[in-house]
């Protein structure tokens, strides 16, 4: 059987580690450069000068003019039910999941509904270049079936579980622990490592589990060691102060997590705003992971994250957009905010490291590297092309660059889902702007 093979020309970035740690050296860019894609794979990156003369004649050969070539984005922490209310108005953290997001998710019990609306929240984030997510589900096994069968048909590397919620929520909204678990331990079997799909153990955040299913989500994590656990954690200030009241035998917020065993290498954490040195510290030796995600922090009004500490203690980070606390499934959107963040606290986040976060920060955090994140040899080929030219007054603005540095902040400061040329997943295209 003959291989498939394409070759992509045009401005190639990626990183080989994080620029806080290694400073240039942590990014690579060929200005005029090929990648080599056979079968769904990267077999080989470098220049055009260098790698012309050994692609075969037959090969098929995009050419990029004016555009970037970059990994897909991975975005480590999205609810795909709350894709119909993004945007809700005027409501702190707790209020707002009373007032709009347990309402939404109670529809999910329907899976033609919840096909309906994947199949819109899969669009999106392929238009806006994401080719992996860490997804909430809700507490409706119906609502994961329905979006691993949409995600399947995308040959998506998806990763999502059934939230766990049996507590301080209505009661339309809740399960029971040992259902909880039951259902959690069906939706592994029928989907974890189907494809590109995995499972993410899913309790929704500390305050909304009883200490029982906090402790069969640590069962199912040492039943099946190759799943993911995904939740929320010191988001806000107001639910932090609930926690302690509700987890008197808890030293923080993170402890609640660790004495039910849920710290580990594929373990991610929303948010991560207010915790201590020791929670730091406990992330770090654990493998455990932070999803960043300031456009929901702000929208939310749930504070700012100290970034440069969590490099510090040597805890992964990942970008998420949050949607629907967030406001857009555009990652470019999402480090502006990101920088806006930072720069409330008199800090700086450059555009490497920004882009970083977005793709192998992403990959590192949801323990994928070497599978997503970068265009090293035998990675899966997801990936996007970005256009300098997409608006005129883009055009316009990054004709004036003078630095590599310069367009990637313009492009992080200005873009969304028009920069987005096209997307490719597995080395097909999976959506192209204005088709």
């Amino acid at each position: 059987m003959s291989l498939q093979q394409r070759a992509i020309r045009g401005a190639i970035l990626d990183f080989v580690d994080d620029p806080a740690l290694s400073g240039d050296d942590a990014w690579r860019y060929i200005e005029d450069g090929i990648l080599w894609i056979e079968d769904g794979r990267v077999k080989k990156t470098g220049s055009y000068e260098e790698l012309s003369a050994e692609l075969p004649e037959s090969i098929e050969l995009h050419e990029y003019a004016h555009h970037l070539i970059l990994p897909g984005f991975i975005d480590t922490h999205i609810h795909y039910p709350q894709t119909e209310m993004i945007a809700a108005y005027g409501e702190r953290l707790l209020e707002w999941l009373e007032t709009y997001t347990f309402p939404v998710e109670s529809k999910f019990s329907d899976e033609a509904y919840g096909r309906e609306i994947a199949s819109v929240f899969l669009d999106e984030l392929l238009k806006n270049g994401t080719t992996t997510a860490l997804v909430f589900g809700t507490v409706h096994p119906e609502s994961v079936d329905a979006f691993f069968t949409e995600a399947q048909q995308r040959r998506l590397r998806m990763i999502a579980g059934k939230v766990m919620m049996d507590r301080n929520a209505p009661d339309f909204i809740c399960d029971e622990a040992d259902e909880s678990y039951a259902d959690s331990k069906a939706l592994i079997e029928r989907w974890h490592g189907v494809d590109r799909l995995q499972y993410a153990v899913t309790p929704r955040f500390a305050p909304t589990s009883t200490d029982r299913q906090l402790e069969l989500a640590g069962k199912l994590l040492k039943e099946y060691p190759s799943v993911y656990m995904h939740t929320h954690l010191a988001e806000n200030v107001e639910e932090c102060a609930w926690v302690a009241e509700l987890f008197p035998q808890s030293k923080h917020y993170l402890d609640v997590y660790d004495q039910a065993g849920l710290l580990s290498e594929r373990s991610v954490f929303a948010h991560g705003i207010h915790l201590c040195d020791d929670a730091c510290e406990r992330l770090s030796e654990t493998g455990s992971a932070i999803a960043h995600c300031p456009t929901s922090n702000l929208f939310l009004g749930s504070g700012l994250i100290e970034l440069e500490r969590l490099a510090e203690k040597g805890v992964q980070v990942g970008v998420g957009t949050d949607v629907g606390g967030g406001t857009s499934f555009s990652m470019f959107q999402t480090l502006a905010d990101a920088y806006k963040v930072q720069a409330m606290r008199n800090r700086k986040l450059d555009p490497f490291r920004a882009l970083y976060l977005a793709t192998l920060g992403g990959a590192r955090a949801l323990d994928l590297e070497g599978y997503i994140g970068n265009f090293e040899p035998g990675c899966e080929a997801d990936f996007i092309t970005i256009d300098l030219h997409a608006t005129p007054f883009l055009k316009f603005r990054t004709e004036r660059c003078r630095s590599l540095f310069e367009t990637l902040f313009v492009l992080n400061t200005l873009g969304d889902d028009r920069l987005i040329d096209t997307t490719w997943v597995m080395g097909e295209i999976a959506h192209r702007r204005d088709s």
